[in-house]
C-alpha cells in the first residue's frame, strides 16, 4: 500500500434537485483534479434523504452514474456516494464507486432506515461490497450502516489470507444533528474495534422535511482519533492516511488474531 490522500465533499445538497446537485458537486468537486486519490460525496447527494425521491429514481443508464463516471476520469480519482436507483423494479439506495479508468462497482444499503419509513419504500441489499484502491481495500457503507457492528466487521484471514478484509471503512450520510452525537461515537468506535482508518462523510443544510444536517465529517485513525474534522459549513478538505502508521499499530496491537471468527451472509453463524 502507499498513503492515500482522501477527500471529504460536505455539501448542502439542493432537496429533490438531481441536475442542480449535479451542477453543484460538479463545481466542488472540479479543484481537486491530479490532487486527489479518492473523493467522498454524502448520501443521496442528488435529492437529499427522501422517500419522495423514489419517483425521480434514474436506471443505471441515467444520467448521474455517467455524471459520476465522468467526474472520475476528469479527476483521476475515485469518486463515490449513493443515490436513488431503479432497477430489477426496486428502488435501492445504491452507492456508487466509479474509478478513472472507468470501472463501476456499487453497494445497496443494508440496513434500512425504519424510524424514517426508508423500509416501505426501498428495497434493501444484502452483501458488502470491498474494493481495491491504491493498494487499500476499503468498505463503503451507507448511513444508517453505522449503527450494526457485526456487518461493519472487520474479519482476519477471511477475504484475504493472513490479512483483514479492509484497511478503510467509508461511511456517506444524512445523518440530522439531532443524533450528532451518535454519529461521532459510533465512527470511533468502527474504527478501534476494525482496526481501521474510517472516513465519514455528511451532509450540512436543512432538507425539505424540515431536518438540519451538522456535517461532522471526519477522518477517523485507527486509535479513534480524529485525523480531520469539519464542522458546520459548506466545505471540501484533503488529507493523507498513513499506510506505514496502519501496518505499524496492527503489528504493535494485533486485537485481530484474538477475534471471534464468523461469516457474513444471511444469518451470522459464530465458528
Amino acid at each position: 500500500m502507499q498513503d492515500l490522500r482522501i477527500s471529504l465533499v460536505q455539501g448542502d445538497t439542493r432537496w429533490h434537485d438531481p441536475a442542480g446537485n449535479r451542477d453543484y458537486y460538479g463545481a466542488l468537486l472540479a479543484p481537486l483534479a491530479g490532487n486527489t486519490d479518492l473523493v467522498i460525496l454524502p448520501e443521496t447527494f442528488t435529492s437529499g434523504f427522501s422517500n419522495d425521491a423514489i419517483d425521480q429514481a434514474e436506471d443505471m443508464d441515467g444520467p448521474t452514474v455517467a455524471w459520476i463516471a465522468e467526474q472520475a476520469r476528469a479527476l483521476g480519482a475515485v469518486v463515490t456516494g449513493s443515490v436513488q436507483l431503479r432497477v430489477d423494479g426496486g428502488v435501492y439506495n445504491r452507492l456508487l464507486w466509479a474509478t478513472p479508468d472507468g470501472d463501476l462497482h456499487y453497494y445497496d444499503k443494508r440496513h434500512l432506515f425504519r424510524y424514517g419509513g426508508e423500509h416501505k419504500r426501498y428495497a434493501a441489499g444484502n452483501e458488502r461490497l470491498c474494493v481495491e484502491w491504491k493498494g487499500w481495500r476499503i468498505n463503503p457503507q451507507i448511513c444508517y450502516d453505522l449503527r450494526f457492528p457485526v456487518f461493519c466487521r472487520n474479519r482476519f484471514d477471511v477475504e484475504r489470507a493472513g490479512q483483514m478484509d479492509f484497511d478503510l471503512q467509508i461511511f456517506v450520510a444524512n445523518w440530522p444533528s439531532a443524533r450528532a452525537y451518535a454519529w461521532q461515537i459510533l465512527a470511533r468506535a468502527r474504527a478501534i474495534e476494525n482496526l481501521c482508518y474510517v472516513a465519514v462523510v455528511n451532509r450540512i443544510g436543512v432538507d425539505g422535511n424540515g431536518l438540519h444536517y451538522s456535517g461532522d465529517s471526519a477522518v477517523i485513525d485507527f486509535l479513534g482519533q480524529p485525523q480531520l474534522e469539519i464542522r458546520e459549513r459548506e466545505q471540501v478538505v484533503t488529507t493523507t492516511i498513513s499506510a506505514q502508521a496502519l501496518a505499524a499499530h496492527r503489528e504493535r496491537f494485533p486485537a485481530m488474531l484474538d477475534a471471534d471468527a464468523f461469516t457474513l451472509g444471511g444469518p451470522v453463524v459464530l465458528r
